[in-house]
């Protein structure tokens, strides 16, 4: 008798361990299903001026409106330090009558996205042959820590002598800038990938350039990403320093030549011209290019819920 209690008792124990099992096995499935569910509803039109569009609007009259007064109140008083909004904006429109604000624009930024693609075919394979031999890591990896922290108005100079003054030169410097960059995010981008992942792609039979396009690539998206968004920046500072520093007929007027051609005309209206244009496309790039690209990537791994 008492033995039939005892294997009675085993089965309602072992009925609702199953239960619970059962029940932590749907609600796993439940979250997965969440995070894998794609909401497709679309944001609300005012919730996107709200939320994106009217923040930074609010930023930028807020430096106009300090600015003026800094003028209108002869805080500074001194048009030749600090011009007025009007007249760079006069500078805006005179470059615009004249059909040559869209060149000035347009002669930097074909540049810097041609230089950054040459920077990405070099430096993706680069960083992925320093990230997984060691001996190569070994020797290269501190000379590409090193390049990327040398400024790189440095590489101006050298580049003009070796290839003098053509569209070559600005190339050789956006490169020299930009590769040590796209390198090392993608290094650090492996360096973060699980063990786990590395072992499971190779028990699925992923190896050789399978494993690297299928498994590591992937993997490391987000330091990649990172890199690029880096090497980017740095292509364009080294873009802008050769500009300003290098100057011919041949190379045209872009933005930096545009800013150095403000400061030996001694006017700042001009100078805030350039650099107003050269803040405007570095934040265009990155809106454009590489913000949909990071919220792609994060809303793949679950970590960004669209709203």
């Amino acid at each position: 008798m008492a033995s039939t209690e005892t294997t009675t008792a085993r089965k309602d124990t072992g009925a609702v361990k199953d239960t619970g099992a059962a029940q932590d096995l749907a609600g796993l499935e439940a979250g997965l299903d969440a995070l894998e569910t794609v909401q497709t509803a679309r944001t609300p039109l005012r919730q996107t001026l709200v939320q994106k569009v009217l923040p930074p609007l609010t930023a930028v009259l807020l430096v106009l409106v300090v600015w003026q007064g800094l003028v209108s109140f002869k805080i500074v008083d001194d048009p030749s330090k600090l011009p007025s909004p009007s007249a760079v904006w006069g500078e805006v429109s005179d470059a615009w009558l004249q059909g040559t604000l869209l060149d000035y624009i347009w002669t930097s930024v074909s540049r810097g996205l041609l230089g950054f693609l040459l920077a990405l075919v070099i430096g993706t394979p680069l960083g992925l042959v320093v990230a997984r031999v060691r001996f190569i890591r070994s020797a290269i990896g501190p000379i590409l820590s090193g390049l990327q922290s040398l400024p790189s108005v440095a590489w101006v100079p050298p580049a003009v002598i070796w290839l003098g003054l053509d569209n070559k030169m600005m190339y050789a410097v956006i490169l020299l800038g930009a590769v040590p960059s796209i390198a090392n995010g993608l290094v650090s981008g492996v360096d973060q990938v699980p063990p786990l992942f590395l072992r499971a792609g190779r028990t699925l039979g992923a190896t050789g350039l399978r494993h690297t396009w299928h498994i590591v690539l992937p993997a490391a998206l987000p330091g990649y990403l990172a890199g690029l968004k880096q090497g980017w920046a740095f292509s364009w500072r080294s873009l802008m320093a050769a500009e300003i520093i290098a100057s011919s007929p041949d190379l045209g007027v872009g933005l930096g030549q545009l800013l150095e051609n403000g400061r030996n005309a001694s006017s700042m209206s001009m100078v805030f011209l350039a650099i107003f244009l050269i803040l405007i496309v570095g934040i265009a790039i990155d809106l454009l290019i590489f913000s949909p690209l990071e919220r792609r990537v994060l809303r793949s791994r679950g970590l960004l819920v669209r709203s």
